[in-house]
């Protein structure tokens, strides 16, 4: 799972076999380690969960997306979601969680062989 943090922005891409663990486990998470510390990221499914959310505590950001959605998600050909997430007055936290496409000019990257298809893509 690739995280990419831009202001207040959070954008969580899944390969297959991460959507297919997801789907089966109800939770993905991975870790960057600082040496000083570990900063853990992860979605997981909710069965109570009425919409996507996001928080962050004890240096793990979580992103909960209702199990119905996560299901169709994971078994569809849609691409993912975005959310705005109000965090403040007029101040919101935009979630992004998205299928990741193979990368069209890395040839090279190692993800390529677990990636979806990029739409982009001339067959």
């Amino acid at each position: 799972m690739k995280l990419r943090i831009k202001g207040n922005s959070i954008r969580l891409r899944l390969l297959k076999s991460e959507v297919e663990k997801f789907a089966e486990h109800g939770y993905i998470s991975d870790e960057v380690r600082f040496g000083t510390g570990t900063l853990r990221y992860s979605v997981r499914m909710s069965g109570s969960a009425d919409a996507i959310k996001g928080t962050f505590a004890d240096n793990e950001i979580v992103v909960v997306i209702p199990e119905k959605a996560a299901i169709d998600w994971a078994g569809n050909e849609s691409v993912g979601f975005e959310v705005e997430q109000p965090i403040a007055a007029n101040e919101s936290l935009t979630i992004v969680i998205e299928k990741d496409f193979v990368c069209l000019d890395r040839p090279d990257d190692p993800d390529r062989a677990d990636a979806y298809p990029n739409p982009n893509m001339e067959c």
